[in-house]
């Protein structure tokens, strides 16, 4: 159902230019266009309380000084009519929000936000608007949040100077990852002349040239109306929507007499090839260079063009089955894939990329070579039909799929057409492909299709090759140049220059630790919280098998998923589960290979995978429990074919597929090894908690920094042949304990689906009562002190103690105290005046622990210092209720986030496994409610302890070294 309103109704300082019905998601999407300024608003009418807004401006920055990032930060630092300092964060713990965020890309800068809550999202519709249209910009407020020059002891002018900064300290961590240097070079090459070549983040070494001035000027020339767009979605009328827009922003505004424009690139008549060096602090540098090849093909808002450039890219790149991934999979001369394999819409021309890792220097050319020919190959003798046709009913599973478990599903839209609205596109038919898929079904029968897109791809000239090789002295080179660049700044200060710098330091200090009034922002409050969450509740059954339903609005898909009691594991095979979960789905089954396998899942499915959950007990984080799940979903229409599928892939999984089974392992570890940059913050968390319970030595295990050196160790392992088959013949022994162990099903799909679906499960399983021993572990309750070392430019701090699981009396009170130190105590500490990216708080009931951490943080002995600093804040002052009301919210909030319709199902289904039943959550939900500021007291004197602490950091070895013996110094 759409919202009844007549979609053309508009306020009367807006023109009506067209709707549409698009049938598949249910929703009508009108646009608007705001008489005066020229500005589109984009309305997507939903049957969906979670409203969704979104303020879009065109950025193009022509340097790399991350100008639109900063003023995305700086802007949210205080406004016309709300001059609080730090009014966004402020509003984050006054809302009942489900989603508060603002983002730079490429070449649009957005801010977003949703909320169930009428009342709420009408505050924050005041406060955004505000924020993007009348930002104050204080000069030091830009110096906190992009760059400033320190001295290291702020008022000793002996001391060196250093930089400063939150997106300079963001972009120091961001560029740490060689993926992110990987991307940044190959765009800068692909656009030689457009704002692409640019890092719209922000270089460090480029950061601290930007000036205050340019700041204001690139503020004048984009947060217009006139460069922006509006995109909303939800159940509020359009009009009344554009009614309070006019009011607070559009009104005061006249169109601008020239426009914010991006150009199409200048082309290259012949392939380019460069190579390029990255910080990599290792002495073994071997099996470190990434090789990728890159394409610039046509207009982003080619709807047609772009859904056919997927297609291409889908079936050169998919899985295994696809001719290019399997080449770049199974070639010796690289360890995995790039992650850069693929097909990028989001800039205003497309771009097509595939890669190699794990390689060397000197095989560019052979990588080189490797791409073309199977190019060739596929432009010569095209692909078989069925895998055209498979990847087509991707696309057209992904138009209709419901999501919001990431993003709101509002969110999601909009996110998807944004690109499309601010290059001039159509994003009305970006979000109805189905016209355009139903055009593909035909195309993809011409028996040259696909051969003459790879051709129109070989013979398109501009082309980049780039080969990124680790170096590991670049660090110490870069290190010593920003040494030298500041010495020399210093030593040219005169006594004035000197002083001010100081002064600044102290202006800054002072703002920082201002009291600001805050109730000049809109709130919500407790009143407004709704009195019961909502928890989807299963449809009785009635069948011989262990089976749960829910019935869920799911627009045409079902999920079915198999659950396996866990059976009990050896240390080994605890540290092949992931291994095991992932390989199952990966490699053949029955007399399919894993290539044929891969396809068939492409043609019947939405995506097969599998995992594995530990959890401790409500009453006792020491009493586990596990369960081994296979999921997958499909087009109601392939319902069958999922069935039988699942089944085949419990029952005849194979395990002798070895040269496969390496290939997992090599791209397991190499993915595994990328991820520390960007989730340091989770990593560190899990190592400090790694003695706390079980379940929590199992996570670092088998998905913490212990697994990262398990699956490098691994990897090296299984050069030997014969430990390539103890290892199949272990993961099949492991298999041969889940298919014995007990199991139950779970259907998520519409009501009138079900019983086809029942019918179908039933005829393909038959009930047998199976026991097996519980999966069990040894008690854990100790503590650590680790440094965890790799390549990176910031640390990353974690500090855990000790606490009570989630039935404990004490657990609403401890889930509150994690927000109540980040909104008090924290965040200034820490971002504000440390620098740092981010830093928080929260307490783990699975695990009975609470944790503090820091994100890509300049600082580390300092930031664990600040992290007692929080607890004795607490402790030694009074606070207001109205603080504790908004950590109440912000816990809230996060209880009742919505997600999509069959995530909430199968969200409501694991945690009852775990003994969370819907009953236990609410009766949770009323405890967290009556928490108060004595509580907190309480449960921060008794559980935040030093003597009971664990710590583990995430830093380079320098840093490392100067923590102290007490800590164990360990390499990544």
């Amino acid at each position: 159902m759409t919202n009844s309103l007549n979609t053309a109704e508009c306020h009367s300082a807006f023109a009506f230019v067209r709707t549409e019905k698009i049938e598949s998601l249910g929703i009508d999407v009108t646009e608007y266009k705001h008489t005066k300024t020229g500005l589109s608003h984009f309305h997507i009418a939903a049957d969906h309380s979670e409203n969704v807004f979104l303020v879009g401006l065109r950025t193009v920055p022509e340097d790399s000084k991350g100008v639109a990032h900063i003023l995305e930060h700086t802007a949210l630092c205080g406004s016309e009519r709300f001059p609080v300092r730090d009014p966004f964060f402020m509003m984050t713990r006054r809302s009942l929000n489900t989603f508060m965020n603002a983002m730079t890309s490429s070449d649009w800068t957005s801010y977003p936000f949703a909320s169930q809550n009428r009342k709420d999202f009408f505050n924050l519709l005041d406060v955004y608007l505000d924020a993007v249209f009348f930002s104050r910009l204080d000069q030091l407020d830009f110096e906190q949040e992009g760059h400033r020059i320190e001295f290291v002891e702020p008022d000793n002018a002996e001391s060196d100077l250093e930089y400063k900064g939150v997106v300079y300290n963001e972009m120091k961590g961001a560029m740490s990852s060689p993926v992110s240097r990987l991307w940044q070079s190959v765009t800068k090459y692909l656009f030689p002349t457009t704002t692409y070549h640019h890092n719209s983040g922000g270089e460090p070494e480029s950061i601290p040239d930007l000036s205050y001035d340019e700041l204001i000027e690139f503020y004048r020339t984009h947060y217009h109306p006139t460069n922006a767009v509006i995109m909303t979605f939800g159940d509020i009328p359009a009009a009344e929507l554009q009614s309070f827009i006019e009011e607070k922003a559009l009104s005061r505004f006249e169109k601008l007499d020239s426009s914010i424009e991006i150009h199409d690139e200048k082309r290259y008549h012949s392939p380019l090839r460069v190579e390029e060096g990255y910080d990599l602090d290792q002495e073994d540098t071997s099996a470190k260079t990434h090789h990728v090849l890159a394409w610039l093909m046509g207009n982003s808002s080619d709807l047609e063009g772009q859904l056919k450039a997927h297609l291409m890219s889908r079936v050169l790149l998919d899985n295994s089955a696809s001719p290019l991934r399997y080449a770049l999979e199974s070639t010796d001369l690289g360890s995995a894939p790039s992650p850069l394999c693929g097909l990028e819409d989001s800039n205003r021309e497309m771009s097509f990329m595939c890669g190699l890792e794990g390689s060397e220097p000197e095989s560019a050319d052979a990588f080189e070579k490797l791409v073309l020919d199977v190019l060739t190959k596929v432009a010569e003798e095209g692909v078989p039909q069925a895998m055209l046709d498979a990847q087509l009913h991707q696309l057209e599973l992904q138009q209709r799929e419901i999501n919001g478990d990431g993003y709101p599903y509002g969110m999601s839209l909009i996110m998807s057409s944004l690109g499309a609205a601010v290059n001039d596109g159509d994003p009305i038919a970006l979000l109805n492909l189905d016209p355009v898929l139903e055009k593909l079904r035909e195309e993809i029968k011409q028996p040259d299709f696909v051969q003459n897109m790879v051709q129109e791809l070989l013979d398109n000239p501009h082309r980049v090759r780039l080969t990124l090789r680790p170096d590991n002295k670049l660090a110490e080179h870069r290190d010593a140049a920003e040494k030298a660049k500041l010495a020399k700044i210093k030593a040219g200060l005169t006594e004035e220059e000197t002083q001010q710098i100081i002064d600044r330091a102290a202006a800054l200090e002072a703002r920082q630790n201002q009291e600001d009034d805050e109730s000049i922002l809109p709130k919500v409050t407790l009143n407004d919280v709704p009195e019961e969450m909502s928890v989807p509740e299963a449809t009785a059954v009635d069948s011989q098998l262990p089976l749960t339903r829910y019935d869920r609005g799911t627009n045409g898909l079902v999920y079915q998923q198999i659950i396996v009691q866990l059976p009990q594991l050896t240390e080994n095979e605890l540290h092949l589960v992931p291994l095991y979960s992932h390989l199952l789905t990966e490699l053949g089954c029955g007399d399919r290979t894993y290539q044929e396998n891969q396809q068939y899942q492409t043609e019947v499915t939405g995506g097969v995978h599998a995992f594995v959950s530990v959890r401790g007990a409500p009453e006792n984080e020491q009493d586990i429990s596990g369960h081994f799940t296979l999921s997958g979903k499909a087009l109601v229409s392939k319902q069958k074919e999922l069935t039988a599928l699942l089944k085949e892939t419990l029952g005849s999984a194979r395990f002798d597929e070895l040269p496969r089974i390496r290939e997992v392992v090599s791209q397991t570890r190499t993915r595994k090894e990328q991820s520390i940059t960007g989730h340091g913050h989770a990593l560190a968390m899990m190592a400090a908690t790694s003695k706390m319970s079980p379940a929590a030595a199992l996570a670092q295990a088998t998905k913490g920094l212990e697994s990262i050196k398990f699956f490098k160790g691994l990897d090296d392992l299984l050069a030997d042949e014969t430990e390539l088959q103890k290892l199949a013949d272990q993961l099949s022994h492991m298999h041969n304990k889940i298919q014995q162990a007990p199991r139950q099903f779970l259907i998520v799909a519409e009501e009138e689906q079900q019983a086809l679906l029942q019918s179908e499960l039933e005829n393909n399983w038959s009930h047998t009562d199976i026991t097996a021993d519980k999966f069990t572990l040894p008690e854990l309750r100790d503590t650590v002190k680790q440094a965890w070392t790799t390549s990176t430019q910031v640390s990353f701090c974690a500090k855990s103690y000790p606490t009570v699981p989630v039935e404990h009396p004490d657990s609403a009170a401890l889930t509150i105290l994690g927000e109540f130190l980040r909104n008090g105590y924290l965040h200034r500490a820490i971002r504000e005046k440390g620098g740092a990216y981010g830093s928080g708080a929260g307490q783990d009931s699975g695990d009975a622990a609470f944790r503090f951490f820091s994100y890509r943080d300049p600082r580390l002995s300092e930031t664990l210092d600040d992290f007692d600093a929080a607890v004795e804040w607490l402790l030694n002052n009074d606070h207001e209720y109205q603080k504790l009301e908004e950590a109440i919210l912000g816990v809230v909030s996060s209880i009742d986030k919505p997600g999509s319709p069959a995530g909430e199902a199968k969200q409501a289904f694991h945690s009852t496994l775990f003994g969370r039943t819907p009953e236990q959550r609410k009766a949770f939900r009323s405890r967290v409610l009556k928490v108060t500021i004595d509580d907190l007291k309480h449960v921060a004197a008794t559980y935040l302890r030093n003597a009971d602490a664990s710590v583990a950091v995430v830093t380079n070895l320098a840093q490392a070294e100067s923590l102290g013996s007490e800590f164990e110094v360990i390499e990544v």
